[in-house]
């Protein structure tokens, strides 16, 4: 491709709000352009280079027995309906209407359009297991686009989904994924680790997510240098230290004026936040299909510690979580600062599980300025539901190894999950076994966004002067640049080579524009492609051609005569290096 006519042009200087280096770079070199909120275009550099990613996801799936195909972008609200995601996603669904008042969803994923699928092809125990993919569209209302490719409304991902008879299937195609993923991260030179994450609207009974540990990201990772333990902080657990053992003494109420938070409750009272008991009041929320039921949740932790507000969704198997009004809370009979869970009903009162295992803790008497001494589970209240429901935070212990744990941020690059019966049994998908007796299929949903998958190539690998693509993802292999000016010979020469790189099938951007060597220059920085190939006056009179790796500050002058073949050892040697990166990874 000759840059004269390339459609895209390279920016000095990125549009303002572009935060994210990966943005930055993208918009200055010409990959991206945004159209609206977290809406993007993919210019003809992007394009190739994202075309690379996906036929890395086809490798890689297909080597692990998938088969590629195509699902519709919109879908009919009944399958959605059926899971009853319908009723439990809110507005990042975006929903629509036919000419005929038919309700339709774009998809966000396709779990419900797969199984859906399985009730048409799969019949038999003889068709199984299976394991299809697709390369397609998805849009998310997300209200928080940020960080360019990151996190946008409308995106590409890969998404297979396995088919298994039992869960020992599930299991196998599951590792198989584990191992996958990291080849396309590795593949594409993207450092990942697998952390286990929580089921989200998905569902199922397990999922790991792969991060790209980088201040970007906008994930909470907990992590242990000593055992090897992740997990994302929506679900983390660390080892809670249980209170001292000492005997159950009688509930004391004590004045306690201006003491509305546990800070200034512990240092009225000169006791340790961990001999605290601290109240958390949420509105639940469960979408039916009759329409929304609300309950009010009284929240019991610590108080050093802090609720999570994904393991305290979880525990009450709750669509959502909001926090409850002033209003909300007198109206149940608790006090707002000085609320108490004892003698509250008509309640869901959730406790950390290290509630019960603290004894003589202080708690709000539901009275104002008034707190009670000597509070204990179960003796004075009891719960509905005991639960981990505490976040983890650096210097927590490990719940493996009781090392400490410590935080990182980190962008979630892709995500396997065990959806196990959720899906077939709603929308009925079946097979019959050996037997006769029917079944339903056991699922597996696996994904990675391409885009964003290129956003972090571009966080990894970079410099100041702009992108150094690894040349599995790079749109071209060599970016040749010619100093002809109008000197006839030089350009004879440039012309004379770009043929002979085409001719032997090297990609190859040809920067035949009559600009200034510095632009020319610059332009190649920021592009980032892997070679660059320079000819002019210098390198012709020193004997040919002058070679430059980006990731490198070295070049050499090649002979015109030795430069196909040194350009096709050098691309060879940079594929070995992206497949060194390539090993086995123990399944976690």
């Amino acid at each position: 491709m000759r840059l004269s006519h390339h459609f895209g042009a390279t920016l000095r200087e990125a549009p303002s709000g572009a935060e994210a280096i990966s943005a930055q770079l993208l918009l200055r070199a010409g990959y991206i352009r945004q159209l609206g909120q977290g809406l993007f275009s993919y210019l003809p550099l992007a394009h190739r280079a994202l075309t690379k990613i996906e036929n890395i996801f086809r490798d890689e799936m297909d080597a692990i027995g998938g088969q590629e195909m195509t699902m519709p972008v919109v879908h009919p609200a009944e399958v959605w309906q059926a899971t009853g995601r319908w009723y439990a996603i809110g507005p990042e669904m975006a929903r629509l209407k036919d000419r005929k008042e038919r309700d339709l969803v774009l998809a966000m994923t396709h779990e419900e359009v797969v199984t859906d699928l399985c009730k048409s092809e799969i019949h038999s125990y003889k068709q199984l297991p299976q394991l299809v993919y697709h390369i397609q569209t998805k849009f998310r209302d997300d209200p928080r686009p940020r960080a360019g490719l990151i996190r946008v409304r409308e995106f590409t991902m890969k998404d297979s989904y396995s088919l298994d008879l039992d869960d020992a299937g599930l299991d196998a195609q599951y590792r198989a994924h584990y191992q996958a993923y990291f080849n396309i991260f590795n593949r594409c030179a993207v450092p990942a680790i697998a952390v286990g994450s929580d089921v989200g609207m998905m569902g199922g009974s397990l999922a790991h997510e792969y991060m790209y540990l980088a201040p970007v990201g906008e994930d909470t990772l907990v992590l242990c240098k000593n055992c090897g333990y992740a997990a994302n902080r929506q679900i983390a657990r660390f080892a809670k230290k249980p209170g001292a053992p000492e005997a159950l003494k009688p509930i004391e109420k004590v004045a306690t004026p201006h003491c509305k938070t546990i800070e200034e409750l512990a240092n009225f009272l000169g006791v340790p936040k961990s001999k605290t008991a601290k109240a958390v009041f949420m509105i639940a929320g469960h979408e039916e299909e009759k329409g929304t039921r609300e309950d009010f949740v009284f929240a019991v932790i610590r108080g050093e510690m802090e609720v999570n507000e994904t393991k305290l969704a979880n525990a009450l198997k709750a669509d959502w979580l909001r926090p409850a009004t002033d209003e909300e809370i007198r109206a149940v009979g608790a006090t707002p600062g000085y609320a108490s869970p004892i003698g509250l009903k008509n309640v869901t009162l959730i406790v950390d599980d290290a509630i019960p295992a603290s004894p003589n803790l202080v708690a709000g008497a539901n009275d104002e300025g008034y707190h009670l001494l000597n509070t204990n589970v179960p003796r004075d209240y009891t719960p509905t539901i005991i639960a981990d429901i505490a976040a983890a935070s650096d210097g927590d212990a490990c719940v493996n190894c009781g090392n400490a744990l410590y935080t990182s941020r980190g962008v979630e690059v892709g995500n396997i999950f065990k959806l196990g019966t959720r899906y077939s049994a709603a929308i009925h998908a079946t097979y019959r076994d050996a037997d006769g007796n029917e079944k339903p299929i056991v699922m597996g949903s696996y994904g990675i966004g391409s885009g964003r998958l290129l956003a972090c190539v571009a966080e990894e690998h970079h410099d100041e002067r702009g992108l150094i693509l690894p040349i599995s993802v790079a749109p071209y292999h060599v970016h040749l640049v010619s100093l002809a000016g109008n000197d006839a010979a030089i350009n004879d020469a440039a012309e004379r080579i770009y043929r002979a790189l085409q001719a032997a099938k090297i990609e190859v951007l040809y920067d035949d524009r009559a600009e200034s060597p510095g632009v020319k220059f610059a332009d190649a920085d920021l592009i980032g492609l892997p070679i660059r190939l320079t000819i002019g006056g210098k390198s012709l009179k020193a004997g040919g051609v002058e070679m430059k790796r980006r990731d490198q500050k070295a070049s050499v002058i090649i002979a015109e005569a030795d430069l196909i073949a040194r350009v096709q050892a050098e691309i060879k040697a940079l594929f070995d290096e992206i497949a060194a990166r390539v090993v086995e990874v123990p399944f976690k």
